[in-house]
């Protein structure tokens, strides 16, 4: 599975924001620069996020950022969808009547079992237990609700 690079910038900024949870917005420029995100794609990412409804923004000096649910609520199935968009690796996936081997295909089993187990993980993962991994592996406390 490839994770396209709008998606992993989205959820760095989405971590990002799960970190400072409760402490006020976050400045676009904060991301940026604690995440490595080069801050014009950033600002489209964050107008395209909002969208989906994962943040809240405001603009101008004492504007910024901060997510718009809970960081338990948001899955990173949820921001893959919105994010990427596209549904299973393989169109005989979702649409078996669409190829004409799909009847006798000793594969398409195979795939369909793997996107299962990636959409399970993906559905099962929050973007508070990302923030808590990020607290853990550089030793800070550990989010709370």
């Amino acid at each position: 599975m490839r994770v396209p690079m709008k998606v992993d910038y989205g959820v760095r900024a989405l971590v990002e924001l799960a970190q400072r949870y409760g402490d006020g917005s976050v400045q676009t420029v904060e991301i940026a620069d604690r995440q490595s995100i080069p801050e014009p794609y950033l600002e489209n990412l964050l107008t395209t996020l909002g969208k989906f409804g994962f943040i809240r923004s405001r603009r101008g000096p004492q504007g910024g950022h901060v997510l718009a649910k809970s960081p338990d609520e948001i899955s990173l199935g949820m921001v893959m969808a919105g994010l990427d968009g596209s549904g299973a690796s393989l169109d005989c996936i979702n649409e078996p009547d669409e190829c004409t081997l799909s009847g006798n295909c000793a594969q398409r089993e195979v795939w369909r079992s793997v996107e299962d187990a990636i959409d399970s993980v993906l559905s099962s993962t929050t973007i508070a237990d990302l923030a808590n991994r990020q607290r853990r592996s550089s030793g800070r406390g550990m989010y709370q609700i």
